[in-house]
């Protein structure tokens, strides 16, 4: 399967990116409950990828990376993290098949890995030339993926769930008031397990990164539950601190 773009686009990227180094990124966002990662579908193509592309001669690594995902998702100021590199020697080839042997992209590169946390309210999927689908997909139903994309997926999510275990999650998934229950349900969807609340209530509090809001939430024929927001200052000092 050839897409036309990429021929059409081929030699206008090559004068200014690296030819050999690329930027896969893995955002993760939450909804009803459950982590989704934003993914997309090239034109034509059956098989889902992450949001990615090459570095530019004049640009960082986090840059590259701050500028796919703002195309992607018009979301900025994202707090990204590198999380591995992926070099296999053959991992582009079979993608790249059809397409001309001298083609500069079928060539082997390296690609390093961020991810990201953003809430869903702030990110609107963006379609560009090349793609026919961008979209929210859950974490705990992965779709068949082009290249290594699968991999990279899961070496993210493992990296997030290892994260878990000694810094405080929540800032960017969460909206800015949340119910204990809401915060919970995320650590359970990140995990992929439930968690005791008295022992994961008492764990979360010890920190001191909450601020209890003076109103509760609205709606609902049971007691209203109480609102929380992250304190900034403290969740901040809770990252370098934080032992799970």
């Amino acid at each position: 399967m050839i897409i036309k773009e990429v021929l059409d686009e081929s030699g206008k990227l090559y004068s200014k990116a690296l030819a050999h180094v690329s930027v896969d990124c893995v955002l993760f966002g939450f909804k009803d409950n459950r982590l989704n990662a934003l993914m997309l579908k090239l034109k034509g193509e059956e098989n889902w990828m992450l949001p990615g592309g090459y570095v530019y001669k004049d640009e960082s690594l986090d840059a590259a990376a701050e500028r796919i995902l703002f195309e992607r998702s018009g979301a900025d100021k994202i707090f990204l993290n590198v999380f591995s590199v992926f070099g296999n020697v053959n991992r582009s080839e079979e993608y790249f098949k059809d397409y001309p042997d001298d083609l500069w992209h079928k060539q082997r590169f390296v690609s390093v890995g961020y991810y990201a946390l953003v809430d869903h309210t702030q990110v609107t999927p963006v379609l560009d030339v090349y793609s026919d689908v961008c979209e929210w997909v859950p974490v705990d139903k992965l779709p068949n993926t082009i290249m290594d994309h699968g991999e990279i997926l899961k070496k993210a999510l493992t990296a997030l769930r290892e994260q878990i275990s000694y810094k405080p999650i929540g800032y960017n998934l969460l909206p800015e008031t949340f119910t204990m229950p809401e915060l919970q349900a995320l650590y359970e969807a990140i995990l992929g397990q439930k968690l005791n609340r008295g022992n994961f209530y008492r764990k979360i509090m010890r920190y001191n990164i909450l601020i209890k809001q003076a109103e509760s939430r609205k709606g609902g024929a049971h007691k209203a539950p109480n609102l929380y927001r992250f304190d900034e200052e403290n969740y901040k000092k809770a990252l370098k601190e934080f032992n799970w």
